[in-house]
């Protein structure tokens, strides 16, 4: 058994600030849709989705396994092929990208620019056989393009179920769907419980990869108690210290999403999530959600889609691993060369999140630099009000008398 090194230390200390991260880059999304509706007031829904990823951490420990013991193939000595120096690289480029997107408002995926911050340090410490690409394809690629897809499929048909339970024989809306907007309390908790399995399941694996890599723990075994607390109290303090820069800009987008869709949306969200944990599929929770919200605005009538603006949600979607990954790589060259290369590598790192820092305190808090990326996918689908129906009915009508 090996000594503690600084570079461990080194990295523990980056993981937590990446889940930390990970906490008010994502979670608010959450809450986003029973605080535009009213029914729950914006601190205690923070407080709320904090308290329930702190218990959701605790729940499992799949994807954990999958990010410690099954992305970076093991050695001959039944270690891992990568130096703790290239996992730090790799955090440095994730978490940069991380706090770089929060800052600009891209829509991206804090879980996506871990795994390509990893995988590019990874290739550059110890080459591309490092990499198990099965697993990365069954568990992380492919779950990626599928999840989305079942929940926003899951979410489409469960708000045509409630829109049809809750009508009335006459066509006018039944009381009974204002029900839904306390629903939403209980869809949302389930969501941001979900987002603890999950998401702070990706920090205790890289940190139990680097336990693995020093010769700290057996190769093969899942993470101590105190790296599951750990990380758990992490992207709890996260969510309700960081959630407010996105909290504020609710109105841009779910404002439009009426209780019943964000029922619908939130339940399928948690679904899929849940299940994906289960499974030790690591999922991008900003992905799931945004599938969700689509599909709930295509099951309320009337709805169009904005493929333009899908298509840029899409696109920087795609991006955000290969970013991370080229990140994580130039780091990693870096502190390929050493303890210099090594101190280069942290001294530009934290350089750079304080420009990040800097930047955030001096801009404005509005849509072009802190913005829900599930916001953003709500501006994908266009819900036409009763005036613009009306009026459209209207022009139509009038073509066809032209004809």
């Amino acid at each position: 058994m090996e000594l503690v090194t600084p570079i461990v230390v080194l990295v523990i200390a980056l993981a937590l600030f990446f889940d930390f991260t990970n906490g008010f880059h994502d979670t608010a999304n959450a809450m986003a849709t029973p605080i535009a509706t009213g029914a729950i007031k914006p601190k205690t829904a923070v407080m709320l989705a904090a308290v329930l990823n702190l218990v959701g951490a605790f729940l499992s420990t799949e994807v954990a396994k999958t990010i410690s013991g099954g992305i970076i193939k093991e050695g001959g000595d039944g270690g891992v092929q990568i130096m703790p120096a290239m996992i730090f690289a790799g955090l440095m480029g994730a978490v940069i990208w991380n706090m770089l997107t929060w800052l600009l408002g891209l829509p991206s995926s804090s879980s996506h620019a871990l795994f390509g911050g990893l995988i590019g340090a990874a290739i550059v410490g110890a080459g591309f056989g490092v990499i198990d690409y099965g697993v990365l394809l069954s568990k992380v690629l492919l779950p990626a393009l599928v999840a989305p897809v079942i929940a926003g499929g899951t979410a489409f048909l469960a708000t045509k179920l409630a829109y049809a339970v809750t009508k009335r024989q006459s066509g006018v809306a039944s009381p009974k769907r204002g029900g839904f907007r306390y629903g939403q309390i209980f869809s949302s908790s389930l969501v941001a419980l979900a987002h603890g399995t999950n998401d702070a399941q990706k920090t205790m694996g890289i940190i139990t990869l680097t336990l693995i890599a020093s010769g700290l723990q057996t190769a093969g075994t899942g993470p101590h108690f105190w790296v599951v607390a750990s990380c758990a109290l992490a992207i709890a303090l996260g969510t309700y210290t960081g959630g407010w820069r996105i909290i504020r800009t609710m109105g841009s987008g779910l404002t439009d999403v009426k209780p019943a869709q964000g029922f619908a949306a939130e339940t399928s969200t948690a679904a899929a999530i849940l299940a994906s944990s289960h499974l030790g599929f690591a999922l991008s929770t900003t992905q799931v959600a945004s599938g969700s919200v689509i599909g709930s605005g295509l099951g309320r009538k009337g709805a169009e889609v904005r493929w333009g603006t899908a298509g840029k949600i899409a696109v920087g979607w795609l991006f955000t691993l290969p970013a991370a990954g080229a990140m994580g790589a130039a780091a990693a060259a870096l502190a390929h060369l050493g303890t210099g290369g090594l101190v280069t590598v942290t001294v530009l790192g934290v350089c750079s999140l304080l420009v990040i820092w800097v930047l955030s305190r001096r801009e404005m808090v509005g849509s072009n630099n802190a913005i829900s990326d599930v916001d953003v996918s709500g501006a994908a689908v266009n819900i036409p009000t009763k005036k613009e129906r009306r009026k459209t009915a209207r022009n139509k009508a009038k073509q066809e008398k032209k004809r």
